[in-house]
């Protein structure tokens, strides 16, 4: 094989990767449960809450924060606190078995804990 037959495989598309696999954080189109001290049952019901509500309010994770904590807010008690973003620390202190941290497409950060 030329080189020239090579380069004309490219130029064709049929050496191209796509879109989606050049950029790894399109890639995890699930919820990474970094950590969490909820009961199982709790867990699957919180993980599912959120994911509805990133997909519901794509980039804008105010949105998605406030729905977050206003539906764990009804359904589990006062006093739940939620972060949603990119790049963010922190240091909390939470009831036991009231904390999750988990990542959603890739590079959106998810914190939920209780406090009083």
């Amino acid at each position: 094989m030329e080189v020239s037959e090579s380069t004309s495989n490219l130029a064709e598309g049929k050496g191209e990767k796509t879109s989606e696999s050049t950029d790894p954080r399109k890639n995890f189109n699930y919820p990474l449960v970094k950590y969490c001290d909820m009961l199982d049952e709790m867990k699957l019901e919180v993980v599912d809450l959120v994911v509805t509500a990133l997909e519901r309010h794509q980039g804008n994770y105010e949105g998605a924060a406030k729905s977050v904590k206003e539906t764990m807010d009804k359904k589990y008690g006062n006093s739940w606190h939620s972060v949603v973003g990119e790049g963010f620390g922190f240091e909390i202190t939470h009831e036991v078995k009231n904390l999750l941290y988990m990542f959603f497409g890739g590079n959106i950060g998810v914190l939920l804990w209780k406090a009083l």
